[in-house]
């Protein structure tokens, strides 16, 4: 069951997009054959690297675009596990750029648009990878805006990122719910002071006090029910 504590208003609800809208192993998931056995681990590598990638670069004050981060990682990924294919790399690569949809994503947009709510995605991807990843899923119509951290050039959890959101909607942090499956990308944003909801999926271990602080949830189809 999902744990709740009480709302407040919320004028849009603001979601990450990769690994909560969009399926981040989706991309290996369609070329496991030729990966073998070394798919599962190469795809947790691949974003592990992506966004160490990220988190170094705004720690030390530089910027890259996600996408060159992602196609970065995944060399380092192949690498690590001895996969020295070019044309597989491209497929991957490609594949990323249009990752699915999880299946929940669209029934949950659809019943939160249907109440007025404001909805958006606010993402570390670059305009062009966010671009086609939201036509490969169907979800455009669904979304009032996507979000890119490019013009900061700086990426999550950076409380500049966050105001992106804020300044979209024309609304203080606490009227946005704000929704991730990354505990840290959630953690950034209760900081910020969005009312948070953790996407748990996988039953993972509560980290930086999310039990405390955010709403939990199992799955996307949760959330209209919980916002309710």
């Amino acid at each position: 069951m999902p744990q709740t504590h009480a709302s407040p208003q919320f004028r849009a609800a603001v979601f990450d997009a990769y690994g909560t809208l969009l399926d981040i192993h989706a991309a290996t998931s369609r070329h496991a054959a030729r990966l073998g056995g070394k798919a599962a681990p190469i795809s947790t590598l691949w974003r592990a690297k992506q966004l160490e990638w990220s988190w170094i670069l705004s720690a030390t004050g530089t910027y890259e675009s996600f996408w060159s981060l992602t196609g970065k990682a995944l060399d380092h990924a192949l690498a690590a596990h001895a996969v020295s294919d070019p044309a597989l790399r491209a497929d991957l690569l490609a594949a990323y750029g249009a990752l699915d949809a999880y299946p929940d994503a669209a029934p949950m947009l659809t019943a939160l648009r249907g109440r007025g709510l404001g909805t958006a995605i606010l993402s570390n991807g670059s305009p062009e990878m966010l671009a086609a990843a939201v036509a490969a899923g169907r979800l455009g119509p669904l979304l009032d805006d996507v979000i890119s951290v490019h013009p900061l050039r700086c990426f999550k959890p950076d409380p500049r990122v966050y105001a992106l959101a804020t300044a979209r909607f024309g609304c203080e942090p606490g009227e946005i719910a704000f929704v991730s499956s990354n505990a840290w990308d959630a953690y950034g944003a209760m900081r910020f002071g969005f009312r948070v909801f953790w996407v748990n999926r996988g039953g993972a271990p509560v980290e930086y006090g999310l039990d405390g602080a955010a709403t939990i949830i199992p799955s996307l189809s949760d959330l209209p029910a919980t916002l309710a």
